[in-house]
């Protein structure tokens, strides 16, 4: 009995479901309608789109739904141009800074888009106030020594008011200094191009742009500037060599920036090819404060190089096995055997190598070479140098040998 009634029930659901459908084909106008009664629907607001396709905005299909909104998902907004998004990025690191300054974070006054960038760069947000305070502290710097410099030219225009005032005071003829100075300056340009053509080479190797931080590495392109100058005016320069130079890297647009239009006029080699590649290897010495070698006697036929890195964590080791890993001849310059060193590390500027080289060039001397070791790392030199106790023990055995012939040559005759 419950099964006749089942099948009752069925047979008056179709009926009432083909009735319907055939209602909605009628009244909605499909073509093709499949009718269900737990169909899922979804109410949107009255668009463009389904006046088009002439559906009631009150009820809309799923199906139809998802086409309508992947239509639109295919019409995306043009996406802003890289200089838009740019400055809009450089904006809201200038706003960052300001915000700073007015918490009283230590940030400069004044800073340009560049250094924005590398603000921008950075990574954490500490590395970010380190560097701005940096450049506050440089600011602070720059505006003192203009202030020093604006007194010292007031004073000055005082004093020469009141000669002006005396009269019997004659003023003293200047041009002179004019004329010594242009001088001057050709003879050092003309003792530098010849040791281009015949002087020995130093080689300042400019591969540690990665291990340094943006302070380190302009505080060593500011010694590369001082050993540029002090080579130039040296007696005897050496013709320089920036080896491993990254035409590309930090190194380069900084040298750039210091010298201006006058780097393309500099008389030195700058180039990005490695040192092993332009010198035999038998001829290059690697000056490392890490190597077991010292440098008792400076050789005018080898090519020196040095290791252009300020690291003030001291990763020690650093250019020592990057000499070993390239197979070079090391040394170490005799500090200990010359001075009576304290304490801390045995590195030294690069300013500071170069004239201790230039004088152990000239003089043959490291007792007057070694002056341009700080004081405040040493106290003075050794009261007998090492060379002295050589030649001293050598002529005392020569002539203990000469006694000795002599006294056979007595015992014989």
């Amino acid at each position: 009995m419950w099964l006749h009634v089942t099948h009752l029930f069925q047979n008056i659901g179709r009926n009432c479901t083909l009735q319907i459908n055939n209602w909605v084909k009628t009244k909605m106008g499909f073509a093709r309608y499949h009718f269900m009664f737990h169909s899922r629907s979804l109410v949107l607001t009255p668009c463009s789109r389904i006046e088009e396709k002439n559906v009631s905005p009150d009820k809309i299909d799923l199906d139809i739904w998802k086409t309508i909104m992947k239509e639109n998902a295919t019409e995306t907004p043009d996406p802003l141009s890289s200089e838009d998004s740019g400055d809009s990025f450089l904006a809201a690191t200038r706003e960052l800074v300001q915000m700073w300054q007015l918490a009283g974070k230590t940030v400069p006054e004044n800073i340009t888009d560049e250094q924005l960038r590398t603000v921008q760069e950075l990574a954490t947000k500490s590395a970010k106030k380190k560097f701005l305070k940096y450049l506050a502290i440089k600011e602070g710097k720059k505006k003192a020594r203009k202030e020093k410099q604006k007194l010292k030219q007031e004073t000055a225009n005082i004093l020469q008011k009141e000669v002006k005032n005396e009269e019997r005071v004659e003023l003293k003829n200047t041009f002179l200094l004019q004329i010594w100075q242009r001088t001057f300056d050709v003879m050092y340009s003309w003792r530098t191009a010849q040791s281009m053509v015949f002087g020995q080479s130093l080689v300042f190797d400019m591969s540690y742009e990665n291990y340094m931080n943006r302070r380190e590495m302009e505080n060593t392109v500011s010694q590369l500037l001082e050993c540029e100058g002090c080579n130039r005016r040296s007696l005897d320069p050496f013709h320089l060599h920036f080896c491993n130079l990254d035409l590309h890297g930090g190194y380069y647009k900084e040298l750039l920036k210091r010298y201006g239009d006058a780097w393309d006029n500099l008389l030195i080699t700058a180039t990005d090819k490695s040192y092993i590649d332009i010198f035999p290897k038998d001829k290059l010495v690697y000056l490392t404060a890490d190597s077991p070698f010292v440098l008792n006697t400076f050789q005018h036929d080898k090519v020196y190089i040095i290791g252009s890195l300020v690291d003030k964590s001291l990763q020690t080791g650093l250019s020592h096995a990057n000499a070993k890993r390239l197979k070079l001849a090391t040394a170490r310059l005799p500090l200990d055997e010359y001075l009576k060193w304290n304490c801390g590390a045995k590195n030294l500027t690069l300013n500071q190598m170069i004239n201790i080289l230039l004088t152990v060039k000239e003089t043959g001397s490291w007792q007057e070479a070694l002056k341009y070791v700080p004081t405040r790392k040493h106290d003075g030199l050794l009261s007998v140098p090492p060379e002295q106790k050589y030649w001293s023990r050598m002529r005392k055995q020569r002539n203990n040998f000469e006694a000795e012939k002599r006294a056979r040559w007595q015992k014989s005759t």
